[in-house]
C-alpha cells in the first residue's frame, strides 16, 4: 500500500542515451557546469530520479536557474544549455517576438 508519496525510481535514460542512477548525477562540488552536465540534472527530475526540491537543495541552484535549464534543454536541446549559445538563443527569440514569428 502507498503511503502516498511518489514511488523512487532507480534510473532514467539519461541525454546521451544511457542509463542515470543517482551515483551517476553531477557531483554537489561541480563547478564547471556543461551542457552535458545541466542536461543530466534536468533529466534527472523530469524522470522522477530526485525531485525539482531536491535538485536545487543538492545543487545549490535557485528555482529559477533550474527551470532556465529545463526550458532551454526542453525547447533546444542540448545546445540550448551551452552557455555560449545562451545569449544567441535569448537574441533570436527577442528579435523572433520583434518581428512577430
Amino acid at each position: 500500500m502507498s503511503d502516498g508519496s511518489p514511488e523512487r525510481i532507480d534510473s532514467v535514460i539519461g541525454p546521451v542515451g544511457r542509463h542515470l542512477t543517482l551515483a551517476d548525477l553531477p557531483s554537489p562540488q561541480t563547478e564547471r557546469w556543461v551542457a552535458r552536465r545541466k542536461a543530466e540534472v534536468v533529466t534527472a527530475v523530469r524522470g522522477g530520479l530526485l525531485s525539482i526540491e531536491e535538485a536545487c537543495a543538492h545543487y545549490t541552484l535557485t528555482f529559477e536557474e533550474f527551470l532556465t535549464w529545463e526550458r532551454a534543454y526542453a525547447r533546444f536541446g542540448l545546445s540550448g544549455l551551452h552557455a555560449r549559445d545562451v545569449e544567441y538563443h535569448r537574441l533570436r527569440k527577442t528579435k523572433n517576438l520583434a518581428h512577430g514569428t
